[in-house]
């Protein structure tokens, strides 16, 4: 009976570790410490930034120029990541907003209030393919001496247009959000009864279908998440990040001595997960773990040109693309008839994903066509002005 036993455990342990996305000899290296409360971690052009909550401050970290301050005051950032454009949106829990970070370093309230209420303390979000932002709003971090103006601790989406949309209002306490790398699921954690829960997302902007994905069987709380290629949840909570497969099944741990509150995948080639933790920033080295810039991913897309959005529009529409290497664009918009509309681009861009806006004011109602070119390669796509 015992030498069964103990057969029963090894199995099971070898199928797990099968499982595993981190790579046999993998170390969990501490590469800066003495910080008041570290969250949220987005790797952006080459240096990781990070909130400290309570310092009030946005740092830097890079393996060159350790750390270094990147905004102070940050008005108690916490979740932080980039849009396509590569400019920083943050949750701002000192001022309950969501805001976004321009090219000349200033600050711009994106969202702040939902029905005329102030939200609680908004705490993570995720940006989506089409621009929109998704974020939680828990009560935990109200600033004193507010108190609620809601009466639910909410999910919401911020669309491209700026329009709020309340997704769910069932949560106690919601903190850490992602998409799946198709974005046709949605990923919130109940922070204090460390749940994970799943949703369908429709449209692009309603979520349905809400079920339990995992339930962490230790006692504390979930926190900051992400997802990799291969569908696995990575959620920080007690004792550790832990791994979920994408059908909800249990992977793997990173084990820690100090509680995780967030993490996010950085290095050039984005193989690298670096995990705010205590009073410390943490890093491992995995080996699949590459994805979507917009939730803090350092994927090298192939050559793309997406969708336009909105689609009809009138009279604006947000033109969005990828390059694989830095190179010049050449982006035109052709009527029906194949005419030369406009010359909305000509000129040098980094690899990556970018955004362009197009503004029909004074063109007819009709199908056009834009048509991007780089290099040699050469896409198409069809809109529509409905006036």
């Amino acid at each position: 009976m015992i030498k069964r036993y103990s057969l029963m455990i090894i199995f099971i342990s070898t199928f797990t570790f099968a499982q595993s996305p981190i790579p046999p000899g993998a170390k969990l290296e501490k590469i800066a410490t003495g910080f008041l409360q570290p969250e949220g971690p987005v790797w952006k052009d080459s240096v990781l930034l990070f909130s400290d909550i309570q310092a009030n401050t946005i740092y830097q970290w890079s393996s060159a120029d350790s750390i270094k301050t990147y905004l102070h005051p940050s008005d108690s950032s916490n979740g932080l990541t980039l849009d396509h454009q590569g400019r920083l949106v943050l949750t701002q829990m000192e001022l309950r907003r969501v805001a976004r970070q321009e090219p000349d370093g200033s600050i711009i309230l994106l969202a702040s209030t939902f029905r005329g209420k102030k939200f609680n303390s908004p705490n993570d979000l995720v940006v989506k393919s089409d621009g929109s932002i998704f974020f939680t709003d828990p009560d935990f971090n109200i600033p004193s001496p507010y108190h609620s103006e809601l009466n639910f601790q909410g999910i919401y989406r911020i669309s491209p247009t700026g329009s709020i949309k309340l997704l769910d209002s069932t949560f106690d306490k919601p903190n850490g959000i992602c998409f799946s790398q198709d974005e046709k699921k949605l990923y919130v954690n109940e922070s204090h009864q460390c749940k994970i829960y799943v949703w369908d997302v429709v449209n692009d902007s309603t979520i349905t279908n809400k079920k339990l994905f995992y339930q962490i069987p230790e006692s504390g709380y979930a926190d900051g998440m992400k997802v990799d290629p291969a569908g696995n949840v990575y959620c920080t909570g007690p004792t550790g990040v832990w791994i979920i497969s994408s059908e909800g099944k249990y992977l793997d741990k990173i084990a820690m001595t100090e509680t995780p509150s967030n993490c996010n995948w950085g290095d050039a080639d984005g193989k690298t997960l670096y995990i705010t933790a205590g009073h410390s920033l943490y890093r491992i080295r995995l080996a699949e773990t590459t994805g979507k810039k917009e939730q803090g991913y350092l994927q090298k897309e192939s050559f793309k040109l997406y969708a336009n959005y909105p689609n009809p529009f009138n009279p604006t529409t947000t033109i969005t693309f990828n390059l694989p290497v830095s190179q010049n664009v050449d982006l035109r918009i052709f009527d029906v008839l194949g005419n030369e509309a406009e010359t909305l681009l000509n000129s040098y861009f980094s690899a990556g994903r970018h955004e362009v806006t197009f503004n029909a004011e004074g063109f007819p109602s009709g199908v056009y066509f834009y048509q991007l070119k780089a290099g040699n390669l050469v896409q198409s796509k069809k809109m529509i002005l409905l006036r």
